[in-house]
């Protein structure tokens, strides 16, 4: 993968093993993918972990100080989490 706008970070799963992550935007919304192995074929998720959603608003945040991200998406993002994860404090 390497699409304009896409964010990527690697972590542990439940069961350790160590997976990259990108996401990518579509739209008003976001595709999340997997990768546990370099050169295995991306994986769709159809349902990313709040852990994602908050370390992709981390990255997004940092690209909007850097003028990579126009402001107010970090705005957009906060409501899509909070639409997936009403309970989240975010």
């Amino acid at each position: 993968m390497s699409a304009k706008g896409e964010i990527g970070w690697k972590r542990r799963d439940e069961e350790g093993q160590k997976v990259k992550i990108c996401a990518e935007p579509a739209g008003d919304r976001w595709r999340f993918y997997q990768q546990y192995k370099r050169f295995e074929n991306w994986e769709p998720v159809e349902h990313p972990p709040l852990e994602d959603w908050i370390e992709l608003l981390d990255a997004v945040r940092r690209r909007i100080s850097r003028k990579k991200i126009t402001e107010g998406e970090d705005v957009k993002l906060i409501q899509l989490i909070k639409k997936h994860f009403p309970e989240a404090e975010v």
